[in-house]
């Protein structure tokens, strides 16, 4: 992957196993949010390939990848501000997907919403956006949820109330890969993680076999570390 001829991406190999959360932390740059955007269809690798269930999903427009249940919550949440709560969530819908998420579904997940479906978007606070982003995307039945910078703007309080949800999406069956600088939250919530630094993974493992030095080493360049292996 590169932007002009500088390389944004270079040798990044990874899976995703059906029901798992995956972490894919780093500093500001290290290229998360263009694997994110190269994963929903974006943008397309100048080499290499991204395979859905083994099939070849390289070239495959973005809209067919939500289709195929591949949607992304964008950083900096991208909603609608003219319309309302409701309206952004129905914009998020997927007729050919099928699945439990709907309307009624997305306001059990966040019972809030309910008192505020007709209220405009604009006039929410950032932690509520950001949670309309998330039903919005649940709004396709995703089977993959790519989830980029979560906590971006956000206090600590309300960033690790939206990460306590995951557990609830994962129970309906849906595949989390997240980008994020905030690595502690990354951590605790995720089965597997990679840090990218440079376009580079320089770190793989489950959060429990990764030591804080590890992590600190992989995320700035201090030293190159082999724990935790290859995911």
């Amino acid at each position: 992957m590169r932007y002009g001829l500088l390389p944004a991406l270079t040798n990044v190999s990874f899976t995703l196993a059906a029901g798992e959360t995956v972490a894919m932390i780093g500093a500001n740059g290290a290229g998360k949010s263009t694997l994110l955007r190269a994963i929903a269809g974006i943008h397309t690798p100048t080499a290499g390939s991204i395979r859905l269930e083994g099939r070849d999903i390289t070239h495959l427009p973005a809209h067919r990848r939500v289709a195929a249940g591949i949607v992304l919550v964008p950083e900096g949440r991208r909603l609608f501000p003219s319309l309302t709560l409701e309206e952004n969530l129905v914009i998020g819908s997927v007729p050919s997907r099928r699945g439990s998420w709907n309307v009624a579904r997305v306001f059990e997940l966040f019972p809030w919403m309910a008192t505020r479906r007709a209220r405009p978007v604009v006039y929410l606070s950032g932690g509520e956006q950001q949670a309309v982003a998330i039903g919005r995307a649940l709004m396709a039945n995703p089977t993959i949820l790519l989830i980029d910078e979560m906590s971006l703007g956000l206090s600590p309080a309300v960033v690790r109330k939206l990460y306590d949800l995951l557990p609830e999406l994962l129970a309906a069956g849906t595949t989390i890969l997240l980008v994020e600088q905030d690595v502690t939250q990354a951590l605790r919530v995720s089965d597997r993680a990679h840090c990218l630094l440079e376009g580079k993974i320089t770190l793989s493992g489950r959060p429990r076999d990764l030591s804080p030095s590890d992590v600190e080493a992989a995320y700035f360049g201090l030293a190159k570390s082999t724990a935790g292996g290859r995911g």
